[in-house]
Order: C-alpha cells, then sequence, then structure tokens
C-alpha cells in the first residue's frame, strides 16, 4: 500500500460498475438472515420443525460463515479472489433452490448450511477486490461507503422483502430471491470485476484449515448457547475447546512456511486498531439491538414486523451519517472523527436510560438513532482502516479478519449484554404471592415466560407489571454498560490511531516506502 495519494490510479466507469455488483451479493448476504426470522414459523408449520431445529435452521448460517471466513479468505488470496467470489456465487444458487424445496427439516439445515459456506466466499473477497480496484484513497472511502451501505440496506430490506413474500407466496420464496442478484454477478462479473491473487501463493494448508474450524465453530456455538440459555456444562466445554484449538492453530502459523493466515498481519498498527473496533462496534450494536427490539416486543407489544419498521429510521441515520464520517475522516484524522463518534453514541445511551415502562416512542427513538450515528463511524470506518493499511497480496485474508471480527463480536455483545440484561431483570422482578409455581419459574426465566405466562392467572397483571418493570431497569443497565465499551472504544481508536493522517492527506514518497502498512492510501 506504498502508492502515493496523488500519484494512484483512479477507478472509471467499469471499476464503479464493478462495485455495484459487488455490493448486491453483500446486500443479499444480510437480507437472508432477516427474511429466514420472518418465514421461520411458516417453515415450523409447514415442515413440522421443533424449538430446536428452529434453532439450527437460524444459526446454522452464521455458525458456517464464522468457521470459513479466514480460509476462504486466504484461498482468495491464493487462487484468485474472483474465482472464489464466482465460485460461491454458484454455490449460492444451488443451495438456494435446495432451501426453497427442502422437504424436511434436516434438509433445510444442511442447505443453510450450504449456503454459509457461499456466504463465507462473499465477504473477505468483495473487500479484497474493492480495495484492488480503487487505488486512490478518496475513491477507495468513497466506494467502502456504498459497500458498508449495502449491508445497512440489507438489514432495513429484509423485514420489508419478507413480508412481501410470505403474504402471496409460500415460505422458500424468500429463499429463491438469491437466485436472480447471484446470476447477475456470474454473467458480469468477468467483465466488470478484475482478477487478482497473491501471485506467489503456494499450497493450502489443510491441517490449518481444520484447525481453524476447530478454532471458530465451538466459540461461536458456545457463545450463542450462552446467551440463549445461560449458564450449562456444555457451551462451556466448547469455548474451552475452541480456544485450545485456536492456541494450536496460533502456534502452526508461526512454525510453518505457508500459514493460513499471516500472524504478522496483528503487527500494522492500523490493520490490527481496525479489528478491535470491528469487534466492539458488533458487540455494542448486537448487545442493545437485542435489549431494545425485545423491549418493543415484550414491554410494548409491537410486533417483529413492526419492529423492523421502527428501527428504519435509526438504520437510515447510520447510513448517512456513516458515509459524512468516510468523507470528514479525509481531510480530519480519523482518530478524532471515531472519538466523536463515542461521544454522540454515549450521549444516546444516557437517553435510552430515561426510557420508562410506559409512554410513547420518541424517548427510545431518539436514544437508538443517536446510538446508531455515534457507531456510524467505526461500522463504515474499520473495514476501510483494515483493508487500506493490509498488504496487496494478503487483501484476502485481510478481509477475512474484518469479517470475523464483526461474526465474534456480534455473537458476544448478544452474550455478554444477555447475560447483564438478564440478571438484573431476574433481581428486579417480584413475584407477587399466590402465583402458581410454573408461572412464577417461567416469568424468573425470561421477560417471554411473563408475557406469555401470565394471562389467566389472578395475580397474572400484577406479575406482568412486574416484569415489565424488571426489564425496562435490565434495559437501562446495559445501556450504561455500553457507555464504559465506547470509552475503550475512544481510547483503543485514538491510542491506535492517533498518527494517522487524513485519509485525504498525500504522503512524501520516501515515508510511504519507510512505514507501506502504516499509511493511509491505497
Amino acid at each position: 500500500m506504498s502508492a502515493v495519494a496523488g500519484t494512484a490510479p483512479r477507478a472509471g466507469r467499469r471499476e464503479w460498475a464493478g462495485l455495484v455488483m459487488l455490493c448486491l451479493p453483500t446486500m443479499l448476504a444480510t437480507v437472508d438472515i432477516n427474511v429466514t426470522l420472518l418465514a421461520l414459523p411458516h417453515i415450523a408449520k409447514d415442515l413440522g420443525s421443533s424449538d430446536i431445529q428452529q434453532l439450527w435452521i437460524t444459526d446454522v448460517y452464521g455458525f458456517v460463515i464464522a468457521s470459513f471466513l479466514i480460509t476462504m479468505g486466504t484461498l482468495g488470496d491464493r487462487i484468485g479472489r474472483r474465482r472464489v467470489l464466482l465460485a460461491g456465487a454458484a454455490l449460492f444458487i444451488v443451495a438456494s433452490v435446495l432451501a426453497a424445496t427442502a422437504g424436511s427439516t434436516g434438509a433445510l439445515i444442511a442447505s443453510r448450511a450450504v449456503i454459509g459456506l457461499a456466504g463465507a466466499t462473499l465477504m473477505p473477497s468483495v473487500l479484497a477486490i474493492i480495495t484492488d480496484m480503487f487505488r486512490d484513497p478518496k475513491q477507495l472511502s468513497i466506494a467502502m461507503g456504498a459497500w458498508g451501505s449495502s449491508i445497512m440496506l440489507g438489514l432495513i430490506g429484509g423485514p420489508i422483502v419478507g413480508g412481501l413474500l410470505l403474504g402471496p407466496f409460500y415460505w422458500g420464496s424468500v429463499f429463491l430471491i438469491a437466485i436472480p442478484v447471484m446470476a447477475v454477478l456470474l454473467i458480469t462479473g468477468p467483465f466488470l470485476i478484475p482478477e487478482s491473487r497473491n501471485p506467489d501463493a503456494r499450497r493450502l494448508d489443510l491441517v490449518s484449515v481444520v484447525l481453524s474450524l476447530g478454532m471458530i465453530m465451538p466459540v461461536v456455538y458456545g457463545i450463542k448457547e450462552l446467551s440463549r440459555d445461560g449458564w450449562a456444562v456444555l457451551p462451556v466445554v466448547a469455548i474451552v475447546v475452541g480456544l485450545v484449538l485456536g492456541a494450536v492453530f496460533v502456534r502452526r502459523q508461526r512454525s510453518i512456511s505457508n500459514p493460513l493466515l499471516d500472524l504478522n498481519l496483528f503487527g500494522i498498527r492500523s490493520l490490527s486498531t481496525g479489528l478491535a473496533l470491528g469487534l466492539l462496534v458488533a458487540m455494542i450494536t448486537g448487545g442493545t439491538g437485542l435489549t431494545v427490539t425485545l423491549f418493543m416486543q415484550m414491554v410494548r407489544g409491537i410486533t417483529p414486523v413492526h419492529v423492523a419498521l421502527w428501527l428504519i429510521a435509526p438504520s437510515i441515520a447510520m447510513v448517512v451519517f456513516g458515509n459524512m464520517a468516510l468523507g470528514m475522516s479525509q481531510k480530519i484524522r480519523p482518530a478524532v472523527v471515531l472519538a466523536a463518534g463515542s461521544v454522540v453514541a454515549i450521549a444516546g445511551l444516557l437517553v435510552l436510560t430515561q426510557v420508562s415502562v410506559h409512554g410513547g416512542m420518541g424517548v427510545l427513538l431518539t436514544g437508538l438513532i443517536l446510538v446508531y450515528i455515534g457507531a456510524s463511524p467505526v461500522g463504515m470506518m474499520n473495514s476501510f482502516l483494515v483493508m487500506q493499511a493490509a498488504p496487496p497480496d494478503k487483501a484476502g485474508s485481510a478481509g477475512s479478519l474484518s469479517s470475523t471480527s464483526g461474526e465474534l463480536g456480534a455473537a458476544l455483545g448478544v452474550a455478554v449484554f444477555g447475560v447483564v440484561g438478564t440478571s438484573v431483570y431476574r433481581h428486579e422482578l417480584d413475584v407477587p404471592s399466590g402465583t402458581p409455581g410454573p408461572v412464577a419459574d417461567a416469568a424468573h426465566s425470561s421477560i417471554a415466560g411473563a408475557v406469555y405466562g401470565t394471562p389467566g392467572t389472578p395475580t397474572g397483571p400484577a406479575l406482568l407489571d412486574s416484569a415489565e418493570k424488571a426489564f425496562t431497569s435490565g434495559l437501562h443497565v446495559v445501556a450504561l454498560s455500553t457507555i464504559v465499551l465506547y470509552i475503550a472504544l475512544a481510547a483503543i481508536a485514538y491510542i491506535g490511531l492517533r498518527d494517522l493522517p487524513p485519509t485525504g492527506t498525500p504522503e512524501p514518497a520516501a515515508d510511504a516506502e519507510a512505514e507501506p502498512a502504516e499509511q493511509p492510501t491505497a
């Protein structure tokens, strides 16, 4: 990344058209998550899926993506990023057809796993190709903003698309929407998207591939199970196994000549800082998003579809201000932009502590919009920082690290803040005397147990009122706890990026050669 900003080649019409083709599968990957959640009741009714099977229908996609990101990113560096991307698009089409026509829950879960494998080819390849197509820092900033916006548009559009399809059509239609998108990518990709790879790459170390799967999948599984059911032996054992295999994986990468993951990437300060920021912001948005959406459904009684509609305004604010932050970072140091975003987010979290059990949505929506605006600089800039700092021959690996940090951060956020909110809820819950034992146990287990278990019982209204107040207290504590993470985020941004100039500042050629990995150039 040693090209000087003033001499870097500028992208033309072909590159911008290629960017559109790269944003489409990115958007589809996020749409796929939401539409599956909406279709789940229809799937369960048609296929007779049990509660555990329903969880696997939704979770296996994320498990497989997180597990294969590193492998697919490195594979793209070795055999060609466009080749991996187009192969993933073809696999996505086949797996989507199999999912749409699945006649049993087992077949659907298997198809979803294959869709996850195809999805794992998208993020690392797309990020690496965008970095290769847009060498000029200002153009790269715009391209990254468009790519980040496509993710948010997918999150916004998922519930809307799902609602439109699930009304007149059967549940399999939510998987068939992938076919035209991926078909367009397969047709236009060879003409609009350039091929790139590491010319000195050697064979893939299969032992490292197995170790990477054994490292990530048990950890993600364990974290998700802990967030869902609380402390249990199996999830803890899974996390320990993953961490042990992770240590073996790291040791092997240091000892072999063709590592699956070049650990020297972590020595690039701006890259490792970007990864840390991505992990933290994913934790924050995952944890607060879960708590707020549960509050809207369980306390305020809003349906899931209407919750999605309420979240459109904060999501749009995140897209708009995230792109503004990328533009500002061309004239203002990124560390300052990120720290300013943290201040705005903290203000929003303080507003969330004022949300009451009964009342309008104004306070909640105001706080959430401020939180999303404050998170937007990191949400847009962390991948930009990572990819800009990565050596060209390691772009796929860097893209996989960026995506993996987001996946792990979201899982950690849901787990950590889920435990925080649940602990406060159980501590604050006051079960009226005379409440039947099963009803009391269900209410003590979760807010959902109180909402669905209290109707028809003599103490139901009092118990429900106590549960709503207890969950609201949990929301307040989660908001206050998140402030700590934002303070840490601002500190990491300042320490890790304090020497990084504005991304639009041309650097002298001598400096670029002296410290190429740290320069904010393409």
